[in-house]
């Protein structure tokens, strides 16, 4: 298996933002652009930096009319007190049992004896669920280019 590709029709996802029965769906933003964020798990050093930064610029986000989740292994209280913590206005997804990253094919087999850990990743998907730009890193370490998924989910709108 490998991640979608460009063109690639985007795999669907059903996740909760926070404890309870409420969910977040891919096809919730149908008719309009999202980039979906895969980060490996909360409140480590460069996850936290990558959505301190999302926070810190959402306004430009916002302003090209972009809608933004964010996607780890994480609870979802894990989740939900990340996202407290770091200001992001926008969703971050618990995929605890590991179906979107599974779909994405965004999953490091061990990291730092953990198994199951999502990669860092990003893919814009158009308004239609087609993706149109996918980037991932097998190095956690690495911040995304930010800049570059803003500009390729402009360019999807």
């Amino acid at each position: 298996m490998t991640p979608p590709q460009v063109g690639d029709k985007a795999p669907a996802f059903s996740l909760a933002p926070a404890p309870g029965p409420d969910r977040v769906c891919l096809a919730d933003y149908k008719g309009s652009p999202v980039a979906v964020l895969f980060f490996p798990l909360a409140f480590s050093g460069v996850c936290t930096e990558e959505m301190c930064q999302m926070a810190e610029t959402w306004s430009h986000w916002d302003d090209a009319g972009v809608n933004v989740v964010g996607i780890s292994i994480d609870s979802p209280f894990v989740n939900q007190k990340f996202a407290k913590e770091t200001g992001v206005p926008f969703p971050l997804l618990s995929d605890f049992n590991k179906e979107a990253a599974t779909a994405y094919d965004v999953l490091y087999p061990e990291f730092f004896g953990m198994h199951g850990v999502s990669k860092r990743a990003a893919f814009v998907v158009d308004g239609e669920g087609t993706v149109q730009y996918v980037w991932v890193s097998e190095d956690a370490g690495v911040m995304p280019p930010l800049d570059e998924i803003l500009e390729a989910a402009r360019r999807a709108a």
